[in-house]
């Protein structure tokens, strides 16, 4: 069986977040195809997970009707999302003569429903709300540099409910696109599944997700290079390599906020934790292969 990675695709290399569609983002997309036909001419079986931020909002932004639960709105997008990966990807594939196809796999996560986040909301959802809104809904509400927007708790990924599915349709040669949005959240009471309002983060799925199938890579792909410390100062670093313990200090040091690389980080840090072997890396779309051999973005490894 080929080796496996598990590439992580951001919601905003999808689409713009007001939903349009412009050549910037075309040019990102094409990049992530050429990631994965690369990757497999390599010899990698390719597991793709992939952000949703900016289709949820815009769903929620068009639909009036606030009986939609967030665990059906992730699921609405795992399905549109996962639908245009997969057109494209099989086309490319197919003139490529390779004998790949795509699988998309609604996937949901167990979460714990006394999980620290649900008592304290702090994911913005969904579009900016007015004053009439903010008085009538029964949300959790913070205001943001936009303006007030529902918030909802950021649980931590428990269990992959459907990661035998998964595993067999990688041992099948498909290119699975799976875990959208984190995973559709939900919970287990009285021996029954239920959906919960919640978003789970991307990255901390991609990596749960990359150790339960013992994959030997896991790729965050996102918008910049490489990881940096002092970003954006005179002084900034570009870090090829960083140890564990490297990642550890700067992350205590404050150079990885929680609202941007923070969770990418602990994401990349847990999945070395529990799998030493495995190849954690960060890049920019279109730097897969390269960052594989170590000559583009960044690999974290238990070694100083």
């Amino acid at each position: 069986m080929s080796k496996i990675v598990v590439y992580a695709i951001g919601g905003n290399a999808l689409a713009p977040p007001d939903g349009s569609s412009d050549g910037e983002h075309a040019l990102v997309l094409a990049k992530v195809m050429s990631d994965v036909v690369d990757l497999l001419e390599a010899g990698w079986s390719v597991v793709l997970t992939h952000g949703n931020g900016p289709q949820v909002g815009e769903l929620m932004s068009l639909d009036s009707d606030v009986s939609h639960s967030m665990d059906a709105w992730v699921a609405a997008t795992q399905g549109m999302i996962g639908h245009t990966l997969s057109l494209q990807l099989n086309s490319i594939l197919k003139h490529r003569h390779r004998p790949e196809r795509t699988a998309v796999v609604l996937t949901r996560v167990l979460v714990d429903e006394n999980d620290p986040a649900f008592a304290l909301p702090t994911k913005p959802v969904g579009p900016v709300l007015s004053a009439q809104e903010v008085m009538e809904r029964d949300w959790d509400i913070a205001t943001t540099v936009h303006g007030p927007r529902r918030v909802v708790a950021s649980p931590l990924p428990k269990t992959i409910l459907d990661l035998d599915v998964i595993r067999t349709l990688v041992e099948q040669r498909a290119v699975v696109i799976c875990g959208g949005g984190g995973g559709i959240p939900v919970v287990e009471q009285e021996r029954h599944y239920n959906g919960i309002p919640a978003v789970i983060d991307k990255d901390r799925l991609s990596s749960l997700l990359a150790v339960d199938l013992n994959a030997e890579a896991l790729i965050i792909s996102t918008g910049i290079q490489s990881v940096y410390t002092n970003f954006g100062q005179e002084d900034q670093v570009e870090h090829r390599h960083l140890s564990l313990n490297e990642a550890k200090k700067h992350l205590e040091d404050g150079q990885f906020p929680a609202g941007s690389m923070g969770p990418k980080i602990n994401s990349m840090l847990e999945a070395i934790t529990a799998q030493p072997s495995m190849r954690s890396i960060l890049c920019q779309p279109g730097d897969a292969l390269s960052a594989m051999r170590g000559d583009a973005g960044t690999t974290l490894s238990q070694d100083d």
